[in-house]
């Protein structure tokens, strides 16, 4: 079943194969911090200390987002939704506790089970980092638990369930991008519908967290392209170069936005990789086209029923172990 036609099935195959086949879908996008997101480890907020550009050769401490930062919230919103619409049942599939492997989920974003098999992930995410430095990106709050009473005392002894954290601003730009290995149209759209729909990044994602996906383009390749932090590092190059770059100040989404299209534009360049790139205007038809489909509860269904074909006709054919013969009687 075909479900867009503003591309050339070229770019996808028919059904998941089992061996890389060298197909690429790179997803570009912008990451905007909403609110006060936390990417930590150990309690303190990952950091990076990297050149500033690629033209720009001063050192500079940049926020780091983590792959795992990224990948595990969208593979849940995708998870989320194949609960919603009855295609995986709670108690058949739990993330990171028991993985049915027959689903979209296991087979796109991959699974590990011991000595039950594992799958490894055909979406590649790497570690993406702030355009600006650590020091203009984050802020340290006082955090405290209050009583019932609303006060930090009870009976004269006051609590001391004061700590500090650092968080990371609003309107942080992290660029990133997401490869998808080797995409069925279906396995494509169930990626791209999970970055559109993922809202909360990092930890205490119940309050905080909140990030917006702003997807710029995407590559098809018959390989992988540019790095994130080398993105990040020609978007800093030119927006120091048109003046945009005002590290006092939240940088503006649309000068960010520019700059980011014209700097894959320039690193696409200079790759020595068949690729088709639709970015910026070129991207438009592609994105009103999904937006107009994941809105569609029918053409959802069909969507998720599609990938859900797909996966577990590959589970079947290489995940799932033989079944026994059984003995014979003599």
């Amino acid at each position: 079943m075909a479900f867009l036609k503003t591309i050339d099935s070229k770019f996808f195959h028919n059904a998941i194969p089992y061996k890389p086949m060298g197909k690429y879908a790179h997803f570009l996008t912008i990451r905007v911090t909403e609110s006060y997101p936390l990417f930590q480890t150990d309690g303190e907020l990952n950091k990076a200390r990297v050149r500033a550009g690629i033209e720009d050769s001063t050192p500079l401490s940049r926020l780091a987002m983590f792959k795992r930062k990224q990948s595990t919230p969208e593979r849940l919103v995708g998870r989320e939704l194949l609960r919603s619409y009855g295609l995986v049942k709670p108690e058949d599939c739990e993330y990171n506790v028991k993985f049915a492997m027959n689903n979209p989920d296991c087979i796109i974003y991959g699974f590990a089970i011991g000595d039950s098999g594992s799958e490894k992930s055909k979406v590649v995410v790497d570690t993406a980092f702030s355009i600006t430095a650590f020091d203009e990106s984050h802020e340290t709050f006082t955090l405290n638990a209050p009583f019932e009473n609303g006060t930090m005392s009870k009976q004269g002894e006051v609590t001391s369930r004061i700590n500090q954290q650092d968080h990371i601003r609003p309107q942080v730009f992290f660029p990133s991008i997401v490869t998808l290995k080797d995409p069925t149209e279906a396995s494509f759209l169930y990626v791209f519908n999970n970055i559109l729909r993922t809202r909360h990044y990092g930890a205490q994602t119940t309050r905080t967290g909140r990030v917006r996906n702003e997807l710029i383009g995407v590559v098809f390749a018959d390989g992988e392209i540019t790095s994130n932090l080398r993105w990040t590092q020609a978007i800093y190059d030119c927006m120091r170069a048109t003046n945009t770059l005002h590290l006092s100040d939240p940088l503006n989404e649309d000068d960010v936005l520019t700059a980011a299209k014209t700097a894959i534009a320039q690193l696409m360049a200079e790759e020595f990789i068949v690729h088709t790139d639709l970015i910026g205007d070129a991207f438009k038809p592609l994105l009103d086209e999904v937006k107009t489909l994941t809105g569609n509860e029918d053409r959802v269904k069909a969507l998720l029923k599609q990938a859900m074909n797909e996966s577990q006709a590959y589970f079947t054919a290489y995940v799932e172990k033989p079944k026994k013969s059984a003995a014979k009687v003599g």
